[in-house]
């Protein structure tokens, strides 16, 4: 199956560049992934090809105008059915949950927003869903439509060179992901845990069960706090934290 998504924004360039590279160019060329870009320039009215107007009710900046931007979006729908969603700060925060849900369906319009952003109606009467990348300012919607691209593609069947990675990425249980190591086996006194290296699959695969929950438990405990973990990572964990503030006594001798 592939999946398609339409981009609607004022520098379709910025859009085509970016995903001329890594998996979402791999995945393209599988036809996995299809890109369309529409520009609302291309719809407007205005001769100059003005897509933008002051803000009723003053204030600085501008305001991107309904007639150009909605029919960019009409355009943007005969190539599917999907949702149109709205990139702004204004959105739900988009995490690994939702990029799982929206990396299954065949088809979403992404309105990558500008200057002050767009003007309501549009909103009110074309948009679907409206989602965030994060808590920040960006300077238009294209890096957070970039961002959602590069979420979904990855997690397209086949797009992938190892198809267990992406199951295997950070969020994709709740947690963090585990540390990493590759050769050389030592590097300025510091080496490889012993477990990696020692050809037990058992072991490693429980090593990387307790290093991900306690990573989350000393980077993000917001996570945590919204699982519900099982009786064998609760106890993972707890060892984890023995490990840590051994560790930390042996450091420190006066914390003991």
């Amino acid at each position: 199956m592939t999946t398609r998504i339409d981009v609607v924004t004022l520098f379709p360039d910025m859009i085509r560049d970016a995903c001329s590279w890594g998996i979402p160019r791999i995945a393209q060329e599988k036809q996995l992934l299809e890109l369309g870009l529409w520009n609302p320039r291309d719809y407007t009215d205005d001769r100059n090809r003005r897509v933008d107007d002051r803000p009723y009710g003053g204030g600085p900046g501008m305001v991107m105008q309904v007639q150009p931007v909605h029919d960019a979006l009409q355009a943007a729908r005969t190539a599917g059915k999907g949702p149109v969603i709205y990139l702004s700060p204004q959105g739900r925060r988009f995490d690994q949950a939702a990029a799982r849900r929206f990396a299954e369906l065949p088809h979403m319009i992404l309105l990558a927003g500008r200057y002050e952003g767009i003007d309501e109606r549009v909103v009110e009467q074309d948009v679907d869903e409206e989602w965030s990348v994060g808590d920040y300012v960006l300077s238009g919607g294209e890096a957070a439509a970039l961002v959602w691209i590069d979420a979904l593609a990855r997690l397209l069947p086949g797009a992938l060179g190892d198809e267990d990675s992406a199951g295997q990425d950070s969020f994709m249980d709740g947690l963090l992901d585990y540390p990493h190591y590759t050769r050389p086996e030592v590097v300025n006194g510091k080496a490889v845990p012993d477990v990696l290296t020692g050809g037990n699959h058992a072991d490693i695969e429980r090593w990387r069960k307790k290093q991900s929950l306690g990573r989350t438990w000393k980077r993000r405990p917001d996570l945590l706090k919204q699982l519900k973990l099982s009786g064998e990572q609760k106890a993972l964990l707890e060892e984890y934290i023995r490990e840590q503030q051994s560790a930390e006594s042996e450091q420190d001798p006066g914390r003991g």
